[in-house]
């Protein structure tokens, strides 16, 4: 591990500056609030703004609406974002995954106004992957696509459609072979959610983050919508699915976060430095700073031991630590602070920005996000540890007993 830091040149110094200056004047106090009334991980502002300078998708190039960024500047770009605290970029990482098989397997007739539009700011992409009794496996899709000539009619639904609600397309996972091996019947689309038939209800979840459940009821397509070849879906998603659960060479040269759980370690860290003021502040019954209660100072230390081990452990190993340690971590950090702990954002009586109560609360659900710790522990086994495939006792049973 390179513990190297980088020196910045004159050029990228005044980059930082910047950028740090021009997000501060668009992520208003409204921003904010609007996030924390709706949980959508977007503001149209704030995406068409940064995507009018290709600041929305900096890596890509000039020409495909993005700023040409080399890799430094790509980290400083990330890195002030994370400084700005900006939970309404969310929607930007999801977004993100299909934009290279959109590229890869469409028509680029088709594909590129769409790619501008969304790198621009302008479109958002959804994941359907989820169903509601599919758990965690995406090839046991059942939302069924039926092709007549040169268009297709989908039914069903899917489950924890994050973003459906402002997205503008749908990378969808559909069920085109029912008489196929599960690997071997499934068809990528690029539905359009304003078309007939598709209906968006919301689903609150305990962190204020909204997701959704999405019904298609007779929805039709073109089949220029059609991501890949029919029945050769598996391959178009492995792509996305692969650098979700970051899979594969790391090609930033050790400029992007080591661990894929950073996301939740930076949560965390605004949870203990919350605690540490608050403990700052806060006397004792003998007056005393609780910071100076050795307790207190061995619990906020335990605490940044394990937000340190989750930035600091790789790949989908990070992915799993860093759910560990946030969920373990803020319902200590809540305990140390006691009831204040608990009230949340705008509440009487709540410290600071509530950062503590809100990172317990999205702690919950970091076990779940982008594929349970479960699949990430398979992962693990199989792809880092090489591992053979679980063979769990009474499997073979059951699934014999399901053909008859």
């Amino acid at each position: 591990m390179d513990f190297t830091l980088v020196d910045l040149d004159d050029e990228h110094r005044a980059l930082q500056q910047e950028i740090r200056t021009f997000l501060a004047s668009i992520f208003t106090p409204d921003v904010f609030a609007e996030e924390h009334e709706t949980g959508s991980g977007y503001n149209k502002k704030v995406y068409e703004e940064l995507g009018a300078r290709g600041w929305l998708y900096p890596e890509k190039p000039v020409e495909e609406g993005g700023a040409g960024f080399d890799l430094i500047a790509q980290r400083i770009m990330d890195l002030e974002l994370f400084r700005q605290d900006a939970r309404v970029m969310m929607m930007r990482g999801t977004s993100s995954l299909p934009l290279k098989a959109m590229r890869k397997y469409m028509p680029a007739e088709v594909a590129d106004p769409i790619l501008k539009d969304a790198v621009e700011g302008r479109v958002l992409v959804c994941l359907g992957y989820s169903e509601p009794d599919g758990g965690s496996d995406i090839a046991n899709a059942k939302v069924r696509a039926v092709q007549d000539g040169d268009m297709w009619t989908i039914n069903g639904s899917k489950m924890w459609t994050t973003g459906a609600h402002v997205s503008n397309y749908t990378f969808l996972v559909t069920r085109t072979d029912p008489d196929a091996p599960k690997h071997k019947g499934i068809t990528m689309f690029l539905v359009p959610l304003d078309a007939p038939g598709v209906t968006i209800q919301a689903i609150r979840t305990f962190s204020g983050e909204r997701t959704n459940i999405v019904y298609y009821e007779d929805v039709v397509i073109h089949d220029k919508y059609r991501v890949g070849g029919i029945n050769d879906g598996w391959n178009v998603l492995h792509g996305p699915l692969d650098e979700e659960h970051s899979i594969g060479l790391d090609m930033s040269g050790g400029l992007t976060d080591l661990s894929i759980g950073a996301g939740f370690c930076r949560v965390l860290g605004k949870a203990i430095n919350e605690v540490a003021e608050w403990a700052h502040k806060t006397s004792a019954p003998d007056g005393s700073s609780l910071t100076d209660d050795v307790q207190v100072r061995e619990r906020l230390g335990a605490a940044m031991v394990e937000y340190e081990a989750g930035l600091c452990t790789p790949g989908p190993m990070g992915r799993v630590k860093a759910s560990d340690a946030l969920v373990k971590q803020a319902a200590a950090l809540v305990d140390l602070m006691g009831p204040v702990g608990l009230l949340p954002l705008h509440t009487e009586g709540a410290f600071g920005e509530a950062d503590t109560e809100y990172a317990h609360r999205f702690a919950q659900g970091t076990a779940t996000y982008g594929g349970t710790v479960e699949v990430f522990r398979t992962i693990i086994a199989n792809h880092v540890l090489g591992l053979p495939k679980p063979n769990y006792p009474g499997a073979k049973v059951f699934l014999a007993g399901k053909k008859k």
